[in-house]
């Protein structure tokens, strides 16, 4: 009588299951991605300590109208601008923008 063949599973460290979004399937854009601004690093120029400016852009500042304290200089160009609650905090110059005087 002849022996039986015998089978075995399959070894555990095989290839793995290839990954999700690997294939043929559309790519998905994720809505956290940060998206950097290239041209920040050139600042804006034309202002100086003691102008009233507007603080543009999307962070905790926008749209609020402040006076520039000081001026820093450095890889990305910034400003500590004080708003009008009495906050101080530091800003962009690429984000700031010249607002009129008030009289």
């Amino acid at each position: 009588m002849a022996r039986k063949r015998q089978t075995y599973p399959p070894p555990r460290t095989g290839k793995p299951p290839p990954r999700p979004g690997a294939g043929p399937e559309a790519i998905m854009n994720r809505p956290n991605l940060a998206s950097i601004d290239t041209t920040a690093g050139k600042g804006r120029s034309g202002f100086s300590v003691g102008d009233r400016v507007r603080v543009g852009g999307s962070g905790r500042y926008a749209g609020e109208i402040g006076v520039i304290e000081r001026i820093t200089a450095g890889a990305v160009p910034s400003a500590v601008v004080r708003i009008a609650s009495g906050e101080a905090g530091q800003v962009r110059t690429i984000d700031l923008e010249p607002s009129p005087a008030q009289d």
